[in-house]
């Protein structure tokens, strides 16, 4: 009688310990999910991504330039007379381009890289929501390190694009001023980084052709100077004459524009961009709109 009785007593105490067992699997794997609806919620979440899919398709379509910090020093001429000088006259014009070089390396490097992030964010999202939304309790639990790991590898591929849509700074190896140009400035440092400047987007809405001109209109930054210099080019895409010019260039110091002397019932291709200055570095993408006159 003594026996059955401890066999039932330890029957009843293996059931609890399982209850037990069973419950805390239960709420570790509750926890555990929970903590990839945060991240999938968070970090990955659709509107999140698109948010970051946007940046980068703008950061694509933009000018970049570069920086050159500081922009003024001070030198003294023959007389010691204190006065200002351009730093971007003073560097080696041999030594600029090379910059030049480097940064537009640097650049298609950058673009490169935030789209192959972006890849990798989106890959993970679906991973991740694969486990919690098809593995059991059990297979969940026994994949955890593999899932933290991913996680892991997500969050910071997160902080590298974060870090990626800002232009950074550049590597100065090799001197940009010469010895005479340093004399008397006191200068024994040039910075150099990458700044962009916002595409230029035509508005459909204000662009049209009449019969023989055409009216355009494109968006600029709103802190940009209304001095600014644009570069309207024109290329004629139908013609009944092989002697007139197909191509033309306009300089534009606004952001409209009234072309004139157009041929009624012909189609043109109208691009609109931004000059290459001294500092310019790379560009990949200008916008173009076909506008056909009145007959």
């Amino acid at each position: 009688m003594a026996a059955t009785l401890n066999e039932s007593e330890t029957s009843s105490e293996s059931t609890a310990h399982g209850r037990e067992d069973d419950n805390a699997g239960q709420e570790q794997y509750l926890e555990r999910r929970n903590l990839v609806l945060q991240f999938l919620h968070s970090d990955l979440s659709l509107p999140n991504l698109q948010h970051h899919q946007n940046k980068v398709e703008l950061l694509k379509k933009c000018y970049f330039y570069l920086e050159i910090e500081p922009k003024q020093v001070s030198m003294r001429d023959q007389n010691h007379v204190t006065h200002s000088a351009d730093t971007l006259e003073l560097i080696d014009r041999f030594q600029l381009e090379r910059m030049k070089k480097v940064g537009k390396t640097q650049t298609e490097i950058q673009l490169f890289l935030l789209t192959e992030l972006l890849e990798q964010l989106e890959r993970g999202r679906e991973e991740l929501s694969r486990y919690v939304e098809t593995c059991d309790m059990t297979t969940f639990l026994s994949s955890w390190d593999l899932i933290a790991q991913r996680m892991s590898k997500l969050s910071k591929s997160m902080k590298n694009l974060l870090s990626l849509q800002v232009p950074g700074k550049l590597y100065v190896k090799h001197r940009l001023v010469s010895h005479a140009g340093l004399r008397g400035t006191g200068l024994s440092n040039i910075r150099l980084s990458l700044s962009t400047k916002r595409p230029l987007i035509f508005d459909r809405k204000e662009s049209f052709a009449h019969k023989d001109w055409a009216k355009l209109k494109w968006f600029t930054e709103n802190q940009e100077s209304h001095f600014e210099e644009y570069e309207l080019h024109i290329k004629l895409l139908t013609s009944g004459s092989e002697i007139e010019p197909r191509r033309s260039r306009q300089q534009v110091n606004s952001d409209t524009c009234v072309v004139q002397n157009l041929k009624p019932g012909t189609s043109y291709e109208f691009t609109i961009g931004r000059p290459h200055t001294q500092t310019f570095v790379f560009v990949k993408w200008h916008d173009s709109i076909t506008l056909k006159t009145k007959e």
